[in-house]
């Protein structure tokens, strides 16, 4: 995470340089052309932490216009020029800030102050494991129902997915009930009320004629992800062969989708192992019998889902293997 650190006198500025030095970023100290609203303005979107070394409340008069959504606000903090406490403000979970807060405090010997209700009550934090395992939380208001019900009990978690470790205090084994948590890349909702936590396991081979349109592949790939009940944030990644890397309907499709793409050749594809869908015509193409299923299977686990093809493109998932760490 990139850091920003915004001072208002001398010895804040000090204290802002040696935070940087410690834990990477840029020091500024607000005056001339630095401007408190300026400077927090150019960098509240931009992904990256704001260290204020100040008072609270400059801080929170600072932030207040931006603060939209703690799925998308980042970490916010404030030091006092002391150094000799760190307060997390904004974020302090999904955005990383508790975390933050707690390095922040190590590299200056400060006292890092926690005040949210799972960390002061060391219960599981929804937030912080889902950022940390980068999951994708399916429903922001189911999340909150089983922050709140940790508080007061175990909450059942049902995962797809083997847990390395112990459960954290808050979270008990559990398929059904009123409240619980599901790890799954499916959209399946055992609960009364289930919050879905998606990690991103799967890659998606695509194979398709040359200028094929992003819709087209997108038709395909929803029909597809709607028969087989995929979330499409277990996607991790596209792949395909190297003769697609320039194809511009494939590449607007994974720029629409947030999808990283991968290419490979023909000798890489043909190199992997397995059970897969051979076509004559494919093969005087690409020189390889089959792309989609190949491209997906290429470093991941299994083959999830064998070619399924629709106008001109096919595609196919595999499965990475992963594990469920709550430490």
């Amino acid at each position: 995470m990139k850091l920003y650190y915004l001072a208002f006198s001398a010895r804040g500025l000090a204290l802002a340089q040696t935070l940087a030095a410690a834990l990477g970023g840029e020091a500024a100290r607000c005056g001339g052309s630095v401007t408190l609203r300026g400077w927090t303005e150019a960098h509240f979107r931009t992904g990256a932490g704001l260290v204020y070394v100040g008072a609270c409340g400059i801080a929170v008069r600072a932030i207040a216009p931006h603060v939209r959504d703690k799925g998308t606000d980042p970490a916010v903090l404030a030091v006092d020029e002391l150094g000799q406490f760190v307060i997390p403000l904004l974020s302090g979970h999904i955005g990383g800030a508790n975390r933050l807060a707690a390095r922040l405090a190590e590299a200056v010997g400060a006292t890092a102050v926690v005040t949210t209700a799972t960390d002061v009550n060391r219960r599981f934090s929804v937030d912080e494991g889902s950022a940390r395992q980068g999951l994708c939380i399916d429903d922001m208001a189911a999340a909150k129902a089983v922050s709140a019900a940790i508080l007061e009990g175990p909450v059942p978690v049902w995962s797809d997915f083997p847990i390395a470790g112990d459960l954290p205090a808050g979270l008990e084994p559990g398929e059904s009930g009123p409240l619980g948590i599901r790890i799954s890349w499916r959209r399946k909702f055992p609960f009364d009320r289930t919050l879905l936590l998606v990690p991103p396991v799967l890659r998606l081979g695509i194979g398709c004629r040359r200028g094929t349109t992003a819709g087209a592949i997108a038709a395909l790939v929803d029909q597809l992800f709607a028969e087989k009940n995929i979330h499409p944030a277990a996607v991790g990644a596209v792949a395909t062969i190297d003769l697609k890397k320039d194809e511009t309907g494939l590449l607007d499709f994974c720029r629409d989708r947030g999808w990283p793409l991968s290419c490979y050749s023909a000798e890489e594809l043909a190199a992997v192992e397995g059970d897969f869908t051979p076509s004559d015509f494919v093969r005087s193409v690409t020189g390889v019998d089959n792309v989609c299923e190949r491209a997906a299977l290429l470093g991941a686990e299994r083959l999830l889902v064998k070619k399924t093809a629709r106008g001109g493109v096919t595609a196919a998932l595999a499965l990475n293997a992963w594990e469920v760490r709550f430490g």
